[in-house]
């Protein structure tokens, strides 16, 4: 058994074919992010990852769309969308699979 810090990963992601890492593997990708009220991440889309974003707590806009605690969003590949966080923002990220450099601006 090992215990690593959460803060000890770059941006949240802590499962995942990149480094620092607490398991590699290509399968999937697993982070835990947060974000301050503002926060802004621009559109972008992934061409071969499906993301799913669990808002745990606060509120976020996708795409003009708000979401609050508990829900969940599916993100197919090809899919865009930008994040605004409406308030302080806790959310759980899984993408399948895990391949570097699959973020695409728009």
């Amino acid at each position: 058994m090992k215990k690593v810090k959460l803060d000890s990963m770059v941006k949240g992601w802590f499962v995942g074919n990149f480094l620092p890492t607490v398991y590699k593997t290509d399968a999937v990708e697993v982070g835990i992010k947060r974000y301050k009220a503002n926060d802004y991440e621009k559109k972008h889309h992934h061409k071969i990852a499906t993301e799913i974003t669990v808002i745990v707590s606060g509120s976020a806009t996708m795409n003009g769309k708000k979401y609050i605690g508990g829900d969940i969003i599916v993100i197919e590949p090809g899919d865009t969308t930008d994040f605004l966080a409406n308030t302080d923002v806790i959310t759980a990220v899984v993408k399948i699979p895990s391949v570097p450099d699959d973020k695409y601006l728009n």
